[in-house]
């Protein structure tokens, strides 16, 4: 089977990026990272792509008079790179209209809570806060708003009484890594279907 390219758009640290990449050369998943593309020059995902010997491209928003043209950059460089699926991994931007044409149902985030809860930063802070028994997170197809996509996965994690913010990200996060990987895997072998507000995971043999 060819390996489906995956472009991956981030601003930070990467950890997202490095559980795809991870997945990939094991063979875990069909399908390989092609580019990392970051609007902050000093982002660890840059590196993280760099040790790996993936292409690793700054492209710095105030160059560009607008959005849109930001974006068209953005949609060159993963046009080069043969892209099918573009990933966000801590890309603290929202997508906009360039980028969601070029990539109908083709672009995944993942997001630390149980969607539609708690959108937006800081969701295990507001989970915390709010009290709730349950959080985790989600991996859905990036439209229009934020968080607001059609949900691919979703992964429950206990919130316990002591937790704090940092407790309950770094067990969210773990979960994280299992997911995003199997988003990418189940694309990558052409088993999901957006059906209007729903995802459908078909079975492997149909």
């Amino acid at each position: 089977m060819k390996k489906l390219r995956v472009g991956v758009l981030a601003s930070g640290r990467g950890s997202n990026l490095q559980a795809i990449i991870d997945a990939s050369e094991k063979g875990d998943i069909p399908a390989e990272v092609a580019v990392v593309v970051s609007d902050n020059a000093r982002a660890m995902a840059l590196d993280r792509a760099r040790e790996h010997g993936i292409p690793a491209v700054h492209i710095h928003p105030p160059y560009y008079k607008s959005k849109e043209e930001y974006e068209r950059r953005i949609v060159l460089e993963l046009r080069e790179y043969g892209v099918g699926l573009v990933c966000l991994a801590g890309y603290m931007r929202l997508v906009g209209k360039v980028l969601l044409e070029e990539f109908p149902n083709r672009i995944m985030n993942i997001h630390p809570a149980l969607l539609p809860s708690f959108k937006g930063l800081h969701a295990q802070r507001q989970a915390v806060e709010y009290g709730v028994r349950f959080s985790g997170c989600t991996v859905h197809f990036v439209d229009e708003g934020m968080d607001s996509g059609p949900i691919i996965l979703q992964a429950v994690v206990p919130v316990r009484q002591e937790d704090g913010e940092d407790d309950l990200s770094a067990r969210i996060l773990e979960q994280e890594h299992i997911i995003y990987p199997e988003a990418v895997r189940l694309f990558a072998e052409g088993r999901l279907r957006v059906e209007g507000r729903k995802v459908v995971i078909l079975r492997e043999e149909e």
